[in-house]
């Protein structure tokens, strides 16, 4: 009778299982359209970047994160404060460490800078995975343009990018992609591609006119064009 009984159960549970996962594959997955209203109201020209928090244990993630910035958004239509002397700054005033220049206020932040806005970056990932059969240097960062003016939060997103992207590990059978790993693990180790990934991923998480990304800043002849 016991048996019988965990039977039924377990029987129920896998057809509650079988129904979920079904109804998870019918549903496709759909990218909801950011809001801009915000940010179109709000109509910023310059961008403050403060120094990345990291969320790695790569101590340098920050710093080669913070080293990309300035041509996507510039690209993009906006004055962006060099960050060379944004970082500066905050040194001259005791703050060394991105936590803690994140903590600063807002108002604090537009009275020394005279900037309309600020871009609070997180490294969520960075560095270089090895493997048996590959490795790759990752880079993940978030971002979110926050208003100085009032604080409200105009645009968040997030970007990732790999040094492993378009690489073909078919050929070649087992000893080809052991070879492959071999050279992988050697060009990633001494070139330090984390740094050029974090670029790319840069690029793409701050360059305007990609789908839910920033929208072109009043320097940019497209200003007033996209997001809608």
């Amino acid at each position: 009778m016991q048996q019988k009984a965990a039977f039924s159960l377990a029987t129920r549970l896998l057809l509650v299982a079988g129904v979920s996962l079904l109804t998870a594959c019918a549903t496709p997955r759909q990218q909801a359209s950011f809001d801009y209203t915000a940010l179109r109201e709000s109509r910023p020209a310059s961008i403050l970047v403060l120094p990345p928090l990291n969320n790695s244990p790569e101590v340098e993630a920050s710093d080669s994160v913070y080293s990309s910035v300035t041509m996507p958004l510039a690209e993009s239509g906006y004055y962006v404060f060099p960050v060379t002397l944004v970082r500066e700054s905050f040194r001259q005033n005791g703050l060394d460490h991105p936590a803690d220049i994140h903590q600063v206020a807002l108002d604090k932040l537009r009275d020394i800078f005279g900037a309309d806005t600020a871009l609070y970056m997180t490294v969520e990932q960075y560095g270089t995975q090895y493997r048996l059969i590959d490795s790759e240097s990752r880079v993940s960062v978030t971002a979110k343009l926050v208003d100085l003016r009032n604080g409200q939060t105009l645009w968040s997103g997030g970007a990732s990018a790999s040094s492993a992207e378009g690489r073909n590990n078919s050929g070649g059978g087992l000893v080809g992609m052991l070879l492959t790993a071999v050279v992988s693990q050697i060009v990633e180790s001494v070139g330090n591609r984390s740094h050029e990934v974090a670029a790319i991923a840069n690029y793409r998480l701050l360059n305007a006119g990609r789908p839910n990304g920033l929208l072109y800043g009043p320097r940019a002849p497209r200003y007033g064009t996209d997001g809608k």
